[in-house]
């Protein structure tokens, strides 16, 4: 059994693209995604027909999102302009500005799981039971909102309009710019479509931005969030255990697993990141010590498990729930006293 360094060196070999089938990729799902737009904006065409569609193209947004999300990670299409100016121009559409997404997911990378508390860069922030006993008011209602199921099912504009695009233009940051474009690209959009096409607005862009948003805010949730999770704060912090104990294995079918471009073998894209998207199966595949990560579905029970995932414990070595820490806490309050 390999640990540590010596694994992810490993996984190198796998971390080579096959160039025409990362074109392959791309193109068809953009394909698709063209298509299912096309329909849900045709006029002539049912209500239900046309919601189909738009629902069909929230799901091909996911898996277009993970192949931009490869790009930004150089694990595909790298030194090419054509590639270069689709993902800006779709970065820019999709509320995620190139630059501002690149600092925060890199920054995720590297800090997977390793701190506790508010101050959380591209991550939800986890709190400890103790933390959270003697944060104030206002730390705990921003907790409290930042982990709510309302929050991520509101992604589109919690987490991709106000944290990629409103926050680093309050930063007043002059590497974000293109933040700005994005968002004046949107307002563009929107009362274009509001003014001429009003029903294009609804199935062509909100319903398709706005699911897409929330099964992308979730899959990022329980990435991280789930049964199981293990922790190494500080100066335990290991890269690889963080990989492969802090990220989970979200167990799909065939067809999900191309809606969600493959980012449910979440532990394997955090051991390498240059592994391409359609290449993470086999990786998995090829070593025994992938094959037994922390598990979690998108069955409603599982989704409700991970949602009750709100405090760590750092003693315990779990998460619990707000009321579950809240007893926790008070009963290191009576021991200690």
């Amino acid at each position: 059994m390999r640990e540590g360094r010596q694994l992810a060196r490993d996984t190198k070999a796998f971390a080579q693209e096959k160039r025409l089938l990362s074109w392959w990729h791309l193109f068809s799902t953009i394909a698709v995604m063209v298509g299912a737009i096309w329909v849900a904006c045709s006029s002539d065409l049912s209500v239900w027909a046309r919601l189909g569609a738009s629902l069909l193209a929230a799901l091909v947004h996911v898996r277009l999102f993970v192949i931009y999300h490869d790009y930004q990670h150089e694990a595909i299409l790298q030194n090419s302009i054509v590639a270069k100016v689709i993902f800006t121009a779709y970065g820019l559409l999709a509320m995620t500005p190139p630059s501002a997404w690149k600092q925060t997911h890199d920054h995720h990378h590297l800090n997977n799981s390793r701190k506790f508390g508010l101050n959380s860069i591209g991550s939800y922030p986890v709190m400890t039971v103790d933390q959270y006993r003697t944060a104030k008011t206002g730390e705990k209602v921003f907790y409290h909102i930042s982990r709510h199921p309302l929050t991520i099912a509101l992604g589109f504009l919690t987490v991709f309009v106000y944290g990629f695009c409103v926050l680093p233009v309050l930063d007043g940051s002059r590497r974000h710019i293109d933040t700005i474009s994005a968002i004046v690209l949107q307002i563009t959009l929107i009362v274009v479509l509001a003014i001429f096409r009003p029903d294009a607005l609804l199935f062509g862009l909100l319903i398709p931005a706005f699911v897409a948003s929330a099964m992308g805010g979730y899959l990022f949730y329980a990435q991280h969030n789930f049964p199981g999770v293990k922790l190494r704060p500080g100066e335990e912090w290991d890269h690889v255990h963080a990989a492969l104990h802090s990220s989970s294995f979200l167990k799909t079918n065939k067809l999900m697993a191309w809606f969600t471009g493959n980012i449910g073998y979440h532990h394997v894209h955090h051991l390498n990141a240059r592994i391409p998207f359609y290449r993470l199966p086999e990786t998995m595949a090829a070593f025994e010590e992938l094959q037994s990560p922390g598990v979690t579905t998108l069955r409603p029970r599982d989704v409700i498990s991970c949602f009750r995932m709100k405090l760590w414990d750092p003693d315990a070595q779990q998460f619990v729930s707000f009321r579950e820490g809240k007893k926790r806490a008070r009963l290191r309050e009576t021991v200690s006293v």
